[in-house]
This record gives structure tokens, C-alpha cells and sequence, in this order.
């Protein structure tokens, strides 16, 4: 648009005066040519009546006229805020759509880092579990070899000892067989049966000293072993036995527990002398525990002491305990547990005959292997035959 245009009033007064001044020209022209004064006057007055008329039309159409084009004018002009306004909304709705899509793209840029970072971290998390699981699998695989060469290791010095124990006795016998020839079958000088029988003595000392070296090398060789291994399965079973002596009798019942890895992991109870019986019988008569079967029983000279050794097992739970009491090597005598278990007889029996343990209210405790008037018990390391030729 232009300039600023006049009001409608400023407009109507301007046609008026413009109106009046044509008005006075057209009657000054009249009066110069025909009318007298008074019909001058009078038309004056028509004309200028007239001139109002035609002046007051005029002014209203050109206000009409102006009217219009203002009308038009702001239409255009609201056309074209109308069209600015949808520009500039267009403009802010593209801005915020461009602001919400990089706000989104910020967003899903998080959420994936958050998601990798969730990844990464359950990644390592299996990781370790493979780890975990591949370390424990090789540690018992470990644990297996080592046990398998803890027990070759063990076969190996005991063979070697018996070995070593052999090559004294033929060379023992070999002396006595050049003894023999040397006499060309005359009859032996005390002398001779002595010194035979001296080293009759000697060899069976050194073979139990060998064997006792080997056994203390094989128990090390177990305890090292048994250090080094993961925790047994039955462990759960071994404190719970361990937790029943010591609700029911006492702690002091007790003088070691352990998980014997060389036999099958079996838990074991070494119980002292005094309370042995009653541990056992705990082991029998418990709702939890019922120990119903003597899987075995027998003695062992460990050249210190005597060990009494009783595998149980429960039928009723399916589980197993080992029972072990050490007894004095001076007055080798340990309650029996015949009463408890009828099955334990011959065992004992055996133990008696053997190694020469007493097993007190034993039913009917007499030699089951050798004669009865056999003398000394052929388990003991010390063991001296009463007859070298025998």
C-alpha cells in the first residue's frame, strides 16, 4: 500500500468545498446570463441546495468507493498475515519437528550405547561363567590326575618295599642255604640258629620299616592331596553327622572329621576311645541317621597305635559315614559292636586273631584264621615269627 490516505470526513469536507466552488461558478455564470437578481437569488439558493445534494451523493460514494477498497485492502492485508502466519507456523512446526527428531536421535543414541553397555556387561558376565566353569572343570580334572598319581606313586613305594623286603630275605635265605653247605650236613651250632634267626629278625624289621616309611609317605602325599582339592560333595554330610555328636553327646566326643578323598570322598569320624560305643550307637539308633549295615571292619598297626576302621551305610537315607577309634598299642582293647550290629562278628574276630585287639562284650572273641595255639599276631609290624624254619 501507498501513503496514508485522508479520513472519510476529511474526504467528505474536501467534495464539499469542491462542490460549493462549482456550485458558485455555475451561478455566478447564470446570473451574467439571463436571470434578473431575485430569480437570481432564488435559483442561487436552488443551485446551491442542489450543489449540497449532488455534493453529500458524491461524498457518499466516494466514501462507498473508499469503503470498498479499505475492505479489499484489509482482506489482502489479512490474506497475507494469514499467509505470514502460516509461514511462520510452518517454520516453528518444521523447527520442532527438526528439535523432536534430534532429541529422538539423542535418545535412541543413548538407549543403544545403554544397550551396549548391557551387552558388553552380560558379554563379560558369560565370560566369566565360561570361565568359572572351565577352571572348576580343569581343577577336577587336576584333582583326578593328581589323585591317580598320588595312588600310583603309592602302589609304586609300597611295591618297591615289599620288593627291597624280598631281595633281604632271599639273601637271607641264600646265607643260610650257604650255611647249610658249608656244614656238608652236619648238624648247626647253636650259633648258627642264632645268627640265622638274627637275621630272620632283622629282615622282617627292615620290611616293616619300609612299609611304615611308605604308608608315612602315602598319608603326606594324601594330605597334601586333599588340600588342593575343591570342597567335596559330602561335605554337607560330614557336618551334619558332626552337628549330631555334639547336640546329642558332646563336642569332646569328636577327635577329628575329615573327607577321606582317596575313598571315594566318604566322610569320616575319628572318634575318641572313651565315646566310641556311644558314637556308634548314635550312628545306629538316629531317625536321621540309621546306620543299618557294617560294610566293613578291620584294624590297621599303624607301629604308634592301633586303629579300628567301620564302614556304615544307611539303607534307609542312602548315604555312607566311615567310624574310626585309635587304640593303645600297650592294652590294645576297644568295645565291641556286635551288639549293635550282629555282622560286625566275624570282623572282629579277624582283627583279634590278626593283630591282636581286644574287643570287649564280643559274644564269642577266639582266633578265626590261625590255630589256636598260634603265638603272636601276624599284622603287627613288630610281628617275629616264634619259628624261624616255619
Amino acid at each position: 500500500m501507498s501513503g496514508k490516505q485522508p479520513s472519510l470526513e476529511e474526504q467528505k469536507k474536501e467534495a464539499a468545498l469542491k462542490a460549493k466552488e462549482q456550485a458558485k461558478e455555475k451561478l455566478e455564470a447564470m446570473k451574467k446570463e439571463k436571470a434578473p437578481e431575485s430569480e437570481s437569488e432564488g435559483t442561487e439558493e436552488d443551485a446551491l441546495a442542489l450543489a449540497k445534494k449532488k455534493a453529500a451523493a458524491a461524498a457518499k460514494a466516494k466514501a462507498q468507493a473508499l469503503a470498498k477498497q479499505k475492505e479489499k485492502a484489509a482482506e489482502s492485508e489479512s490474506e497475507g498475515t494469514e499467509e505470514d502466519a502460516l509461514a511462520l507456523a510452518k517454520k516453528k512446526a518444521a523447527a520442532a519437528a527438526k528439535a523432536k527428531a534430534q532429541a529422538l536421535a539423542k535418545q535412541k543414541e543413548k538407549t543403544a550405547e545403554s544397550e551396549s553397555e548391557g551387552t558388553e556387561e552380560d558379554a563379560l558376565a558369560l565370560a566369566k561363567k565360561k570361565a568359572a566353569a572351565a577352571a572348576k572343570a580343569k581343577a577336577q580334572a587336576l584333582a583326578k590326575q593328581k589323585e591317580k598319581t598320588v595312588e600310583s606313586e603309592s602302589e609304586g613305594t609300597e611295591e618297591d618295599a615289599l620288593a627291597l623286603a624280598k631281595k633281604k630275605a632271599a639273601a637271607a635265605a641264600k646265607a643260610k642255604a650257604l650255611a647249610k653247605q658249608k656244614s656238608d650236613g652236619t648238624t648247626s651250632t647253636s650259633d648258627d640258629k642264632d645268627s640265622e634267626k638274627a637275621k630272620a629278625i632283622a629282615a622282617a624289621k627292615a620290611k616293616a620299616a619300609a612299609a611304615a616309611k611308605a604308608r608315612a609317605s602315602v598319608l603326606k602325599k594324601e594330605e597334601e592331596h586333599q588340600q588342593e582339592l575343591p570342597p567335596s560333595p559330602h561335605q554337607p554330610l560330614l557336618d551334619q553327622y558332626v552337628e549330631h555328636i555334639s547336640k546329642h553327646l558332646t563336642p569332646t566326643a569328636i577327635e577329628d572329621s575329615y573327607i577321606n578323598r582317596l575313598s571315594k570322598d566318604v566322610p569320616t569320624i575319628v572318634a575318641k576311645l572313651d565315646a566310641y560305643y556311644e558314637v556308634a550307637q548314635l550312628f545306629k539308633t538316629h531317625e536321621e541317621l540309621k546306620f543299618d549295615y557294617v560294610s566293613e571292619l578291620h584294624g590297621t598297626d599303624f607301629s604308634t597305635h592301633f586303629e579300628v576302621y567301620v564302614y556304615l551305610y544307611s539303607y534307609t537315607h542312602k548315604k555312607p559315614v566311615a567310624l574310626k577309634v585309635k587304640v593303645d598299642r600297650e592294652r590294645p582293647e576297644v568295645p565291641s559292636l556286635q551288639p549293635l550290629w550282629p555282622g560286625a562278628d566275624w570282623p572282629e574276630r579277624e582283627a583279634y586273631d590278626l593283630l591282636g585287639i581286644t574287643f570287649i562284650g564280643h559274644p564269642n572273641l577266639k582266633r578265626i584264621m590261625m590255630p589256636d595255639d598260634w603265638v603272636g599276631y601276624p599284622l603287627r609290624k613288630d610281628y617275629e615269627p616264634f619259628d624261624v624254619e616255619v
